[in-house]
């Protein structure tokens, strides 16, 4: 689960790298301490280069996210206070919570260290191959250390088929076929042979008693069981405090108009854009020209894209600075104190000045602000707490009391907890994709064999 949307401003404004630039005091030194004419002309050149791609900074407006000391002029707001909102609570089910369970035996599981054991299906085998095609290996059909889930049906026909039945360090080839729709057209409707070796097989175990006592806090399955539906109810519910918080920000930023762009925030925008990818093309080497057309792009639709940013940057400024100023909240009163050492939990920041380091101050104040009005909004929502069937099960707040105790109880999961369950159920699905993907090869690449590519 992505993290929340006030969160990922950070995101939005990080700055991924120190700059490239140099400290020029100091190269000016070491140039001098070379002793030589030719030796200060190549840093004097180096200076002046370095000077041309100096990143500028944008401006920081202090306590205020801009630059003016009243946005009545700048932006009409929406309605914010009294809005009618679906909490909605994606429902937990049986068969939910065996996906998490068995992901969790996979993600256990163990050698088989027989040396009369076979594969079957579901093991985990660890595989070098070589496909050839007329005794000559063709293009991305070899792979070694290459992990593969029997039966995940990555792969062509025959191929999983084929290593089921084989033992340690056995080899043994394939003689398959490659489908005649297949996109790479000098295999398409191919006779082919992998030859295979297995380097060794692991398998998920029976889930007992022992089983949930060796790998987990607790002792009994029904224990486990139970303690993993929590765990997934639970993520529910922060997944759902968190798509209300977007919500309710966005019905409110999509009721609001602007009226006129202070001039100060869109060009100190612009820059913090350009900031952002002058840093990338700096970690390539490249200049911004360069960068910008290695990515299909001319500088005119670059400059579109600055100011497109822009002005949306500004818009959500204007729309929480004259809410905050409106309702009397501001970037160092307690709340705020709160929502700041929470970023730099979620952040593994060692501190402030650490979270600061890595982001910026402005962007650790958009964040902030960004999050003490999504708060704002929604506890002075009526919300209508639901299930994932639509059903309404309850209704909390009256416009003034809807969510009291959400930042306390929510927010402070949302980050970590709340991704637990998505981020797993993503990662236990990486063996069994169908998209090409062979990251997890320690050696070799081998796309050939995968059956998207035959889709």
């Amino acid at each position: 689960m992505k993290k929340k949307t006030c969160l990922a401003i950070l995101a939005m404004c990080i700055a991924l790298t120190a700059t490239a630039c140099g400290n020029d005091d100091t190269t000016k030194d070491k140039a001098a301490d070379a002793g030589t004419e030719q030796k200060a002309d190549d840093q004097d050149k180096k200076d002046s280069k370095e000077d041309e791609n100096k990143v500028e900074e944008p401006k920081d407006f202090g306590t205020r996210l801009v630059s003016v000391d009243s946005v009545d002029k700048y932006v009409t707001i929406g309605e914010y206070k009294g809005l009618t909102l679906d909490n909605t609570v994606q429902e937990v089910t049986d068969d939910e919570v065996d996906y998490q369970i068995s992901a969790a035996l996979t993600d256990k599981a163990e050698e088989v260290t027989d040396k009369n054991g076979t594969v079957q299906d579901g093991d985990i085998v660890t595989i070098n191959f070589v496909g050839t095609k007329d005794g000559v290996a063709f293009e991305g059909g070899t792979a070694n250390n290459y992990d593969l889930t029997i039966g995940a049906g990555g792969f062509i026909e025959g191929f999983e088929e084929g290593i089921i039945g084989m033992k340690k360090g056995e080899t043994k080839d394939l003689n398959l076929t490659f489908p005649e729709e297949y996109q790479q057209e000098d295999l398409a409707g191919q006779d082919v042979v992998f030859k295979v070796t297995l380097q060794n097989f692991r398998r998920a175990q029976e889930l007992s008693d022992a089983w949930v006592a060796k790998n987990t806090e607790y002792t009994t399955v029904d224990d486990y069981r139970a303690g993993m539906r929590k765990e997934l109810e639970e993520n529910a519910r922060a997944s759902a405090e968190s798509n209300l918080k977007y919500t309710a920000w966005n019905t409110v930023l999509n009721n609001s108009e602007v009226k006129e762009y202070p001039q100060d925030d869109v060009d100190n925008a612009v820059t913090e854009y350009k900031r952002q990818i002058q840093l990338y093309a700096q970690q390539g080497d490249m200049e911004i020209e360069d960068f910008v057309e290695a990515q299909g792009m001319t500088m005119e639709v670059f400059e579109q894209q600055c100011q497109q940013y822009a002005e949306s940057k500004v818009k959500q400024n204007l729309i929480v600075q004259g809410i905050m100023d409106a309702e009397g909240i501001t970037l160092e009163d307690e709340e705020s104190l709160k929502l700041q050492d929470l970023l730099i939990k979620n952040y593994n920041a060692k501190d402030l000045a650490d979270l600061i380091d890595q982001y910026g101050q402005v962007a650790v104040d958009e964040a902030i602000g960004l999050m003490r009005v999504e708060n704002f909004i929604v506890e002075n929502a009526t919300v209508d707490e639901k299930v994932s069937n639509g059903d309404l099960v309850g209704q909390s707040g009256d416009g003034g009391d809807a969510s009291k105790g959400v930042e306390s109880d929510v927010v402070e999961e949302e980050d970590e907890t709340a991704d637990n369950t998505d981020d797993t159920r993503d990662d236990s699905k990486d063996d069994t994709k169908e998209d090409g993907d062979t990251s997890n090869k320690a050696e070799g690449e081998s796309d050939t064999p995968d059956k998207a590519e035959e889709e």
